[in-house]
């Protein structure tokens, strides 16, 4: 499961990026003043994204087990394409909807590409009944679950 814990550990980095220099983002999706500066509104946007890509982040790099880890490169990949469905047809210019839009489905074709690198939970082993006598004949019985009544004599 290293490559999603990878891919986890890049989208925290890249995420502590965006939140600190919203400019990372914000600049390619038009979402700056016309002098270079990211408005107020816009830096919350970035914040906003930012937290939310560090959870699922850290879910991918902390996830204990394989089933665990599908839940969090799935929550990933929603994400990210969500962010393409919006950005990539809700931003003015086209130019910002092809660049920020490719960058989002980008991430989440990698990410989910990545759930080939997460090993399959193995089914259980089958259970296996004991045999018990009974008053001398034998027969087939599941094992008692604790808590249940013990058969009468």
């Amino acid at each position: 499961m290293l490559v999603p814990r990878t891919l986890g550990a890049v989208t925290i980095a890249f995420s502590a990026a965006i939140m600190a220099r919203p400019h990372l983002m914000a600049g390619p999706s038009g979402h700056t003043a016309p002098d270079g500066s990211v408005p107020r509104d816009t830096r919350l946007l970035m914040y906003a994204i930012g937290v939310r890509d560090m959870a699922t982040g850290a879910l991918m790099l902390t996830a204990p087990g394989p089933a665990a880890m599908r839940a969090a490169v799935a929550a990933r990949v929603a994400c990210d394409i969500g962010d393409a469905l919006v950005f990539g047809t809700r931003l003015p210019l086209r130019r910002q909807r092809l660049t920020v839009g490719a960058a989002a489905a980008g991430w989440a074709s990698v990410c989910a590409y990545s759930l080939r690198h997460i090993p399959t939970d193995p089914t259980p082993p089958p259970r296996r009944r004991r045999r018990v006598r009974l008053n001398g004949a034998r027969a087939l019985s599941s094992r008692r679950t604790p808590g249940a009544a013990a058969p009468a004599p």
